[in-house]
């Protein structure tokens, strides 16, 4: 983690080039130091933070007054920190009859913030505040201060299902993993009212970044693993699958299984796993397959690459497989000479240093938060088992000569449908993590997403695709916006790069145009605003036949359209 010394050097540079963020900061104590570390870290994970920081304690004014600077500037992301010391304060000043009522008064005011503040807000949760005035018997009153701070904290975790804008900064966890002392010190907060300290201020300006970028679709999507004393003690080669250090015994090999049930979760969340090993293929395997003791198995595995070759270009070898971007990936390995190799040759890809101990592996990485998402959809969990199967698929195209052949021998079916409660979600989550194969990378949430579904000015369409391989799910989304009788616009066209070289594009244009034809419209438009990561679409229109109107600007004459090739039958 980078100290705060090293965030105010980035902002001395020049960052005027990096992508912008309007981000505004709300808080009822000193932000100023709050502010730099946002910015700072910002300008670490590629974006220049324009900024918004409110005078201080004026939350409630900035937020209920429509004139206010914060309405005006127009931030596409409101950070809020409303600190458990002033909660404390508030609390304090109360009746005592009036206590229980702490909890409800601040749910009631979130509530008003969800529902006046356009764009995202980013509320910080409450690190927890011992007053000891009830004791350990704060536990069985809901009158103590303690009762109300973690029952706010739960109201908080409701809310974010209820408002889809609303997300939380979890600084009491850093709290509950540093410790207080950590997090707060009582002298620098008296004399400058600044609730956190120097230290923890860079971790809280990454955890609101964390969020920013998992939104914006920059997140990790991948965990590469080397194996021997990274994922089990011991090596296999020289000591054999039945010798390895693993178990949940006494025993180094207790660290290694935790780890192991720690990847198992994130495989189950939707993260893909991937090794990268100096090893023979079948000893590297021997232990996914043999040993009773292990929690993964080779199931859990997207790609499997095991030789002598340098893991540098083997890990280029599992990017080409997944076709997912370098800085999408995290690289595990315990050997620091290994870890330079990749750093130096494979740059994007994250390369943690993981301590000499692997006792201390889970607490290190829990530090480090890798694996920040803005969605969760229950086909996450299927990933894995997508990857395996698009492996079949480029086997079985080894055996055709002709690229038609090959397609027509898929059998592919797509089903195509408007927005659902379904499919919503998934709907979302594709629009954060498209970023190579997305023409406009307009981003929404499942609440953005259900209002465009409602709406009367869009046409909203989804895609699957299914082959004789299995189901790849929801992998295209179209949103094209009314602008009058006979103009279609493309708000948004996103695409899983899964199902690249598949007619996928053919097939969702014949779908459009055929809704335009039956609606009485005579033309469509597209759009290309080119990012860091979809230079892959630049030509897309083009090569569909649009013809140009202006910079990066294109319109299809829908009664002169042919339909194109392909081979997927809407089902």
């Amino acid at each position: 983690m980078i100290d705060f010394k090293h965030i105010k050097r980035l902002l001395k540079q020049d960052n005027s080039g990096l992508p912008q963020i309007k981000v505004a900061l709300l808080g009822d104590t000193a932000t100023q130091f709050l502010a730099t570390a946002i910015k700072g870290v910002g300008v670490e994970r590629g974006y220049n933070i324009n900024l918004f920081e409110a005078e201080y304690n004026q939350v409630e004014r900035q937020v209920l007054d429509p004139t206010s600077d914060l309405h005006a500037f127009g931030a596409t992301y409101t950070v809020v920190f409303q600190s458990t010391h002033k909660l404390l304060e508030t609390y304090s000043l109360k009746e005592s009859a009036d206590w229980s009522k702490l909890c409800e008064e601040r749910t009631q005011f979130i509530r008003t913030l969800c529902e006046t503040i356009e764009g995202k807000i980013i509320y910080f949760n409450y690190p927890e505040i011992d007053d000891t005035v009830f004791g350990q018997y704060a536990n069985r009153t809901e009158l103590s201060f303690a009762w109300q701070i973690r029952q706010l904290n739960c109201e908080l975790m409701r809310l974010t299902q209820e408002y889809p804008n609303l997300f939380i900064c979890d600084i009491a966890a850093l709290q509950n993993q540093f410790g207080r002392e950590w997090m707060f010190d009582s002298s620098v907060y008296v004399s400058t009212e600044m609730v956190l300290s120097l230290d923890a201020l860079p971790y809280v300006g990454s955890r609101v970044m964390d969020i920013i970028c998992a939104i914006e679709g920059k997140f990790k999507k991948c965990l590469i693993l080397d194996l021997d004393n990274t994922v089990w003690g011991g090596v296999v080669g020289d000591d054999g699958w039945e010798n390895i250090q693993v178990g949940h015994g006494l025993g180094i090999g207790k660290a290694y299984t935790e780890f192991q049930e720690w990847v198992k979760k994130l495989k189950n969340r939707g993260i893909i796993i991937a090794v990268c090993s100096k090893n023979d293929e079948d000893k590297a395997k021997e232990p996914f397959e043999k040993n009773p003791e292990m929690v993964l198995r080779l199931d859990d595995i997207a790609v499997f690459v095991a030789n002598w070759e340098n893991k540098a270009d083997n890990i280029r070898t599992i990017q080409q497989i997944l076709n997912i971007g370098f800085d999408s990936m995290v690289f595990l390995d315990d050997n620091p000479f290994e870890r330079n190799m990749v750093r130096e040759n494979v740059p994007g890809v994250c390369v943690p240093e993981l301590p000499e101990d692997p006792g201390d592996y889970l607490e290190y990485l829990y530090s480090l938060n890798l694996f920040e998402t803005a969605s969760y959809s229950a086909g996450d969990k299927d990933r894995t088992k997508q990857y395996q199967t698009e492996a079949k698929r480029v086997q079985a195209a080894q055996k055709f000569t002709n690229e038609a052949d090959f397609l027509k021998s898929l059998d592919m079916v797509s089903v195509v449908e408007g927005f659902t409660p379904f499919n919503t979600p998934r709907v979302a989550q594709l629009s954060q993590r498209s970023n190579q194969f997305n023409l406009r990378t307009v981003r929404y949430t499942d609440g953005e997403i259900a209002a465009l579904g409602a709406s009367d000015k869009h046409v909203c369409l989804s895609f699957t695709l299914e082959d004789k391989f299995g189901d790849n799910g929801l992998i295209c989304v179209i949103i094209m916006e009314k602008r009058d009788a006979k103009t279609l616009f493309v708000d948004t066209w996103f695409m899983s790069c899964r199902v690249l070289k598949r007619g996928m594009e053919n097939f969702t244009l014949n779908t459009m145009v055929e809704y335009a034809k039956a609606q009485g419209f005579e033309r469509i438009v597209g759009e290309y605003i080119p990012t860091l990561k979809n230079g892959m679409v630049k030509e897309h229109y083009p090569n569909l036949g649009f013809r140009s109107i202006g910079e990066n600007m294109y319109e299809l004459n829908v009664n002169a359209y042919e339909p194109r090739e392909c081979y997927i039958e809407k089902k």
